[in-house]
Parts: structure tokens; C-alpha cells; sequence
């Protein structure tokens, strides 16, 4: 397979397996790793590091003018020729499952040209599995073609999601949109790497993914695997510029149609009456549970405040 690729989706490749080795290791002992904090609830490892190294060592070793954009070492411009290609790179996505040894953690690149995506390739490396794409060409797994679900109703999918886990993220609006979401689908999972889910959605082993609060290399690589596997991505409201709107929702045509009429209201694009019920029917929640937990254990004292009833921060709107 890999003497039909492009050249460039090659050098992605190269780059993620190289990678995957430097996470396969570490992952045999995975206690001894150093875990630095960057924010709450939001960790970096020296594996992160010196697989980002890696990765870009070897893209710009074959490419060395062009940009870089990586989740830990930040940006660099490119030269001459090459500074409007930018490869967009997570070296560890799902950093906080890999330190607990639960195996749910890839390796995601992808190539912008302009404003368009290239090229894409997600690397699980404890399962060896290998998702790519070029842009017109198809998305693969390993050897083999992959297509979205086919499914058309909502009620039988099942769905992928992200929750939010940092302070300031928007906890509440997250909880009502999930809980809209929740009873119209077969199931929901979290499996905690936003690109392996996407990867997943255009495998068609999952039917939709969708997550607020993400960076552009968390879903670069991933969205243009759904793409070119038939389905689409774009924002809550379904728009197609999404890629840092820290919004992001894909499924199968069908099915991404019925989750937009979901979400859309809980976008920061939404309109300014989907934005006023969303805040009503959060104030009919707040007001009317403490008589639901009349008969639960004993709270805090009156006064003080839990962090479940902080005001969420930094809702969209």
C-alpha cells in the first residue's frame, strides 16, 4: 500500500510509527514516566515531548520549510515555498489515559495546505492500528478502505463525546447538551482521545462524535478521515469552519443532520433565542433541585458554594 500513498502522507506515517515506538516503550513502564501539570487536570509528559521531537525531526528533515504546529512546542513558521504548508501535530492525544496505563492513546499529524487539509494520519500504537487519508483519495485503516456507519436513525447510534475536564470549561452547558443528546441515540461513550474518536467515526465504529473545547490538533487529522470516509464535520450549528472554534461534531451525513438539530443551540453561534432557552431551561434546573435532593445526605453548610454550583465560566454565550 504504501508505494500508492503520497509522498508527504508517507513522511506522516514514518514520523507516527517513529513515535508509536517512543509511546510503546514508555508504556511498558509507565509509572516511571515524569508527569508535569500544565493546568488542571491537564498533564504533559516527557513521552509527549520526545515524541513531538521526533515527529517533527523527521517531517522536517524531508519538508525543512515547512510550518509547524504542535501542541507542545507551539509554532513555528515556515520558509520560502513551503510556509503555507503547516503540519498540525498532537504527539500523545489522550495523555491523561496513558499515565494511567488504560490504552486509549494515538499519535495524530496532519498536513494543511493553505486552509485546506492534505493529509492525515492517526496512529493508535497499542493496537498497531493505522488510519490515514489524502485528500480525494479515500480514508484506510491498515490495508483497508473504510467508509461511516450507515445508519439513518438517531436511535440507533452510538455516539462518541468528550467531557469537560478543566476549570473555566463549560460544565453545565456541556451536562444539557448531553443530556438531550443521551436518550435520542443507542449509547454514549467517552473513551478519552478525541482524535481516535474521530478516527473511529470514519471507520464507521462509531456513529458520531461530538466534543466543546478542543484545539486544532486534537481534530485536524481526524476530520479529514471523516471526510473522505463520506461523512462531515464542522461546528454544533453544522458549519464547516470549525477547526478552531473549539466546537466540533461528525457523523454520517444522516445522522450529522439530527445532531445539529441537537446541538445547534448550545453553539456559541447559536441564534440569541436558542442562547435565552438554553439559560431558562438551566435556571428551571438549578431552581428545582434542591427539592430533588431533599431526601440525600447532608450538603455543605448554607452559604458556600460547591463547585457544582459555580456558575459555568466560560459557557459559549
Amino acid at each position: 500500500m504504501s508505494s500508492t500513498l503520497h509522498p508527504m502522507l508517507n513522511v506522516a506515517i514514518k514520523a507516527a510509527r517513529l513515535a508509536g515506538t517512543i509511546i510503546n516503550r514508555a508504556a511498558l513502564d509507565v509509572e516511571s514516566v515524569r508527569v508535569s501539570v500544565k493546568q488542571t487536570n491537564d498533564f504533559v509528559t516527557e513521552v509527549d515531548q520526545a515524541a513531538e521531537a521526533a515527529i517533527i525531526d523527521t517531517l522536517l528533515t524531508a519538508y525543512p520549510d515547512h510550518a509547524i504546529w504542535a501542541e507542545e512546542s507551539g509554532r513555528r513558521e515556515g520558509r520560502h515555498g513551503g510556509a503555507d504548508h503547516v503540519w498540525i501535530i498532537d504527539p500523545l492525544d489522550g495523555t491523561t489515559n496513558f499515565i494511567h496505563g488504560f490504552p486509549v492513546y494515538c499519535v495524530s499529524i496532519a498536513l494543511m495546505v493553505g486552509n485546506k487539509l492534505e493529509q492525515a494520519v492517526i496512529y493508535d500504537p497499542s493496537r498497531n492500528d493505522l488510519f490515514c487519508a489524502t485528500r480525494g483519495r479515500g480514508a484506510y485503516m491498515n490495508d483497508r478502505r473504510v467508509r461511516v456507519a450507515k445508519r439513518t436513525g438517531l436511535r440507533e447510534c452510538l455516539l462518541s463525546t468528550g467531557f469537560p475536564f478543566r476549570p473555566g470549561d463549560a460544565f453545565q452547558t456541556y451536562m444539557q447538551m448531553l443530556g438531550d443528546v443521551m436518550p435520542r441515540c443507542a449509547g454514549v461513550r467517552r473513551p478519552g482521545s478525541a482524535a481516535l474518536d474521530l478516527a473511529y467515526v470514519a471507520a464507521g465504529f462509531t456513529d458520531g462524535f461530538f466534543e466543546m473545547g478542543l484545539s486544532p490538533w486534537d481534530v485536524a487529522a481526524g476530520a479529514l478521515l471523516v471526510t473522505e470516509a463520506g461523512g462531515l464535520v464542522g461546528n454544533f450549528t453544522g458549519e464547516s469552519d470549525f477547526l478552531e472554534q473549539k466546537e466540533c461534531l461528525a457523523a454520517n451525513p444522516k445522522i450529522y443532520g439530527q445532531l445539529v438539530g441537537i446541538t445547534g443551540k448550545y453553539s456559541k453561534f447559536a441564534s440569541a433565542g436558542d442562547k435565552a432557552a438554553v439559560r431558562q431551561a438551566r435556571g428551571s434546573i438549578t431552581s428545582v433541585a434542591p427539592e430533588a435532593s431533599a431526601d440525600a445526605a447532608p450538603g455543605p453548610t448554607a452559604g458556600a458554594e460547591t463547585d457544582a454550583a459555580k456558575p459555568d465560566e466560560a459557557a459559549p454565550f
